[in-house]
């Protein structure tokens, strides 16, 4: 059924401040945009990684996928800032105590 609202819209900025990369992710991260957003966090080199997830309103095994990833290429220094659902999604496939994620 049609809620008549437009779809999200999926974004992944990159900012880099020094050593310090932050993505900032808003909308669906999915098998269509999942590895958008692994790039944009690859991008650039850097000793830190901020990944705000805090904006995603959807988020499957592809971004799980994209963020594990993630985890390997930025041991120790990977921060995943998730929404509400992502922590959920997160809890579920049994990643939830992952040093890299912060409280929802």
């Amino acid at each position: 059924m049609d809620q008549g609202g437009a779809p999200p819209v999926f974004s992944a900025v990159a900012e880099t401040d020094g050593d310090h990369l932050r993505v900032v992710v808003t909308g669906e991260v999915d098998m269509a945009t999942a590895d958008t957003m692994l790039q944009a966090a690859l991008r650039e080199p850097a000793a830190r990684v901020t990944l705000d997830l805090r904006a995603v309103t959807f988020f499957d095994s592809a971004a799980i996928h994209a963020v594990v990833r993630l985890a390997g290429h930025y041991p120790q220094a990977l921060t995943v800032l998730p929404s509400r659902q992502v922590s959920r999604v997160l809890q579920i496939a049994g990643l939830g105590g992952q040093p890299w994620l912060r409280p929802a």
